[in-house]
């Protein structure tokens, strides 16, 4: 099982709150934390996940329409 955190990037922050009511849904753990500055210098709102769910909250964000800009490690 892959530890630490990874960053979903999305379009809007209409998508990242949709993505966290989702993944709450879904019993998955998430959090959603301002874009940190060395992925991107705009302003934003990125959803913050365990790295172990990165699969399955890639497939929740598709079932529900979120749009996904990237994923990063953190």
């Amino acid at each position: 099982m892959e530890e630490g955190y990874a960053v979903v990037l999305v379009y809007s922050t209409a998508h990242a709150l949709k993505a966290e009511k989702a993944l709450q849904r879904a019993g998955l753990s998430c959090k959603l934390i301002p874009v940190p500055r060395h992925i991107s210098s705009d302003c934003g709102v990125c959803v913050r996940i365990h790295r172990a769910d990165q699969e399955e909250v890639l497939e929740v964000l598709e079932t529900v329409g979120v749009g996904i800009e990237g994923v990063h490690n953190i």
